[in-house]
């Protein structure tokens, strides 16, 4: 290139050095996008074993890092920004571990089908904001021409109004999971969470019979001793009080363990004599599951509903 190739000086070289300024503007928040995007993703789900989540994260994050703003959108609409009725299984059972505990969690925005495919839609015009930019913007404007950089700043300044309305949308989000992983966070460490987990009963006191630790411990325990036979109950109770010892009726608002064996509809339940003039005993075993009848859907053993507080009397219609 000799010198007299070279594009002209402006008259204004102020202006030039102001689209200069305003694309790096535009490109510096697009950066910022990307890069809060890449932590939204890595860190909106968490799946695996106990012992395994923290590196998973961290996996997770480091093969995002090379992921292209486009690549990246198509994710966010996948996981994240998800149509209404979107279902996903994170835990599949041919593929998770039976021997150790493992966890699985998400956290979605979910929208209607037309507004998901609006945002979208969105979306996918920022990245192609970010090419234009990248890729095309000295072929469109003429920035050695005062009036190519006054139409340059024009459309800078508008870019930027795009983006930043697309930034502050995700950190809006991002705020969102981050209350939403706090509250999570809250709930692990409530007494909540732990009859949710041990007793399988729900924050407001409902269950559902076959969900309960009380019967899961009481399956295994009759499996154990007789398999699919008979067994005298008072073997079985003694083991549940060795092993199993918070495990109990009241826990589940029974009276007795024959109540639960009877609501639970997961036992057979009997009574013997060893002799015409013994005492009758329980015995129980496992009741075989009924296959569901053509064109019909599993349904669960029935549990006990929501805690009802009770009510104040002066509250109440006269």
């Amino acid at each position: 290139m000799t010198p007299d190739s070279l594009p002209p000086e402006i008259s204004a070289p102020e202006i030039q050095r102001e689209v200069q300024r305003l694309l790096g503007r535009c490109m510096v928040r697009i950066q910022q996008y990307e890069k809060s995007l890449k932590v939204l993703l890595a860190h909106h789900e968490f799946v695996g074993s106990a012992e395994t989540l923290e590196t998973q994260q961290t996996q997770r994050a480091q093969k995002l890092s090379n992921q292209t703003l486009g690549q990246l959108a198509g994710l966010l609409f996948e996981t994240f920004v998800v149509p209404e009725g979107f279902e996903r299984e994170l835990l599949p059972e041919d593929k998770t571990p039976t021997d150790r505990i493992s966890f699985a969690h998400s956290f979605r925005i979910t929208q209607a089908p037309e507004q998901w495919e609006q945002t979208k839609a969105a979306i996918q015009e920022l990245v192609s904001l970010r090419n234009e930019l990248v890729h095309h913007f000295l072929y469109r404007f003429d920035l050695w021409d005062e009036q190519g950089c006054m139409d340059a700043v024009a459309y800078l300044q508008e870019a930027f109004q795009r983006i930043d309305t697309h930034y502050q949308e995700l950190r809006t989000w991002l705020m969102t999971l981050h209350q939403g992983r706090v509250v999570l966070a809250s709930f692990v460490q409530s007494d909540a969470y732990l009859n949710l987990l041990i007793y399988g009963i729900n924050p407001d006191g409902s269950f559902e019979w076959r969900d309960t630790g009380i019967v899961r411990a009481l399956r295994e325990e009759v499996q154990a001793l007789a398999g699919e036979d008979w067994v005298a109950f008072d073997v079985v109770k003694a083991q549940m009080l060795a092993r199993h010892p918070t495990q109990t009726p009241q826990k589940y608002r029974c009276s007795s363990w024959q109540q639960v064996l009877t609501e639970s509809c997961e036992f057979d339940l009997t009574y013997r004599r060893d002799t015409d003039t013994a005492p009758k005993t329980a015995w129980v075993r496992l009741r075989p599951p009924s296959p569901p009848r053509s064109g019909t859907k599993e349904r669960k053993r029935p549990g006990r509903g929501a805690v009802t507080p009770p009510t104040d009397p002066a509250t109440e219609p006269g």
